[in-house]
């Protein structure tokens, strides 16, 4: 990052980095005022093992979702503490952030050299906001889901304003008509919200995950007493339980458990059978 006075971006380098003002001078230098190509050679030369502030836990935040003419966007921007999240700075940010999201098509990439309404580039504003406010800030996850071959639906869970919460969930369905069942779309992504699947059937589930929730399982039953061809046996009546816990469509309806997803969309349907495409849900901070 490129700044007119070499003093301040001195400043915002030690502050990131807790290294020396000599020491972030010749960095500086080095790379021609560019702060995260500076912290880059800090690293290499040893003097800094790791930006101060980068290295801490970031898992508070906010999830951003924008819609225009059907198609959706999703942003997590992570913070260190839910009073950051709160302060006007950072959703101001973070608004403008998830405008930039959309245009560009979730894109990760190509949102961290977009231009700001100030003229830099989010990549150097992001800089700027971690050295005033003081807490590690990253754009942690971006999506884009456009609208075809489907309607897409969003629901906002617990909304601070619109479009602006901690879990966001988008869900394209086929065969929705417009008027007649399509308040069955933004009841589904409540659903996704709640529920928290992680395919939409069973055989889109990652077998590494299936794998270690079936060695933990055994190693369970195992450590109970049972012996080791009984807790096969058992073993894999909860691993199904597991996945159908964990696949949407054989997940209970959260507004009738005795239903499934998939019941709810037979029910629903109308010319065409309600078909869902795809989904996305974020929770701020999962993961982290």
């Amino acid at each position: 990052m490129s700044n007119q006075d070499p003093l301040e971006n001195i400043k915002k380098l030690r502050e990131l980095t807790g290294v020396g003002f000599k020491d972030c001078k010749v960095a500086l230098d080095e790379t021609q005022g560019d702060i995260e190509k500076s912290i880059e050679f800090l690293r290499k030369k040893g003097i800094a093992k790791a930006s101060k502030k980068m290295n801490r836990n970031a898992s508070e935040g906010l999830a951003l979702v924008k819609e225009k003419q059907g198609d959706v966007s999703l942003i997590e921007i992570n913070s260190e503490t839910d009073f950051v999240a709160k302060n006007q700075d950072f959703i101001k940010f973070c608004k403008e952030l998830s405008d930039l999201n959309f245009n560009i098509k979730g894109d990760i990439l190509k949102l961290n050299e977009s231009k700001m309404q100030n003229g830099s580039t989010v990549k150097d504003n992001l800089v700027n906001l971690i050295a005033k406010i003081g807490e590690k800030i990253i754009i942690r996850r971006t999506n884009f889901v456009n609208s075809s071959n489907g309607i897409n639906f969003f629901y906002v869970h617990s909304a601070i304003e619109k479009g602006i919460g901690k879990i966001i969930s988008i869900v394209k369905i086929d065969g929705v008509i417009k008027g007649k069942n399509d308040e069955i779309g933004t009841k589904i992504a409540m659903h996704i919200a709640a529920s928290n699947p992680l395919a939409l059937n069973k055989e889109g589930i990652k077998k590494e995950i299936v794998d270690k929730e079936l060695e933990i399982i055994k190693a369970e039953i195992i450590n109970s007493g049972k012996p080791s061809e009984i807790a096969e046996k058992i073993s894999k009546g909860k691993i199904s339980k597991f996945l159908n816990d964990n696949s949407l469509l054989n997940q209970p309806w959260i507004m009738d458990p005795k239903k499934k997803v998939s019941d709810i969309l037979k029910e629903n349907s109308l010319d065409n059978p309600l078909k869902i495409i795809e989904f996305v849900r974020y929770k701020v901070g999962e993961g982290v």
